[in-house]
């Protein structure tokens, strides 16, 4: 044998490997892929044991073929920073989410159906406890899904596996580039326009002076048993307000100093189930 044939039989070889390993490569944005779990983080076990909410029962269990459809929803500043249902810090900018029965920590892919956009989360939390909504994901999940402005979208929810020891969102497929449109081709003008008329003025937008409030609570709901008030302000990392006269225990979350924050809030408090709370402020 030849020594040029030689080299050209080890650079055959050496393509072949070369294909081998790309072959096992995959994800990343927008690839379709979803992530290789290899060292999956242990699962909770406080979490797997039957709980009440609201007066109804949730049984949490490994659902390796679990595939759902419904109605997701978002929550973020009102419980950024704050404990999840498996220990873990709430980060309204990372890809994570809630659900009520699936293993914590768990991935699972949520397509958003009404413009195809696909991701991966992290569920490490319990909820929402809305019977007509399946999935309670974070605000940049819900930003990732094209969903942020409506605050709710019709979902599909599969069940991927254990996480990772952290992470393991991945956005599988993003919003399609809008392309530019194109401008037809126009002809001069035969004869002069009408001069435009000059924009009417939009009436200006009603203030609330900052003197007379300074504060806005959310009051999460009103109960009669100081007990289960107590465990609904834990869940909610809020606190319990008596109403010693009326005999009631009230739920609050807050304050906060800007009435926007404080109704987004609120938002993500009727998102958990809480279909009542109100928005309360003080000076």
């Amino acid at each position: 044998m030849t020594a040029g044939r030689w080299m050209q039989r080890v650079l055959i070889l050496g393509l072949f490997s070369l294909l081998a390993a790309c072959s096992t490569l995959g994800g990343g944005r927008g690839s379709g892929g979803v992530p290789v779990v290899k060292d999956p983080a242990p699962i909770v076990s406080g979490t797997m044991r039957p709980y009440q909410v609201r007066g109804r029962w949730y049984t949490p269990k490994d659902q390796p073929n679990y595939e759902e459809v419904g109605m997701a929803s978002w929550y973020g500043d009102a419980f950024n920073g704050r404990p999840t249902s498996s220990g873990e810090r709430f980060d309204m900018h990372a890809l994570t989410a809630a659900h009520k029965t699936l293993p914590l920590p768990g991935l699972v892919e949520v397509t958003n159906l009404e413009n195809g956009r696909r991701v991966v989360v992290r569920i490490n939390d319990r909820g929402p406890f809305v019977d007509s909504r399946i999935i309670d994901l974070s605000r940049e999940a819900a930003q990732e899904l094209g969903m942020l402005s409506q605050g709710v979208g019709r979902v599909r929810v599969r069940y991927l596996g254990p996480a990772p020891r952290q992470g393991g969102g991945t956005v599988l497929q993003a919003a399609a580039p809008t392309a530019a449109p194109t401008r037809a081709p126009t002809r001069a003008p035969t004869r002069a326009l009408p001069p435009v008329a000059p924009p009417i003025a939009a009436p200006a937008p009603v203030q609330v002076a900052a003197a007379e409030v300074s504060a806005f609570w959310v009051q999460a709901g009103s109960f009669s048993d100081q007990a289960e008030a107590g465990r609904i302000a834990d869940s909610l990392s809020g606190w319990v307000r008596a109403d010693r006269n009326a005999g009631r225990y009230n739920v609050v979350v807050g304050p906060w100093d800007n009435v926007n924050a404080a109704e987004a809030a609120r938002q993500s408090v009727v998102a958990r189930g809480y279909a009542g709370a109100l928005l309360i402020s003080g000076s």
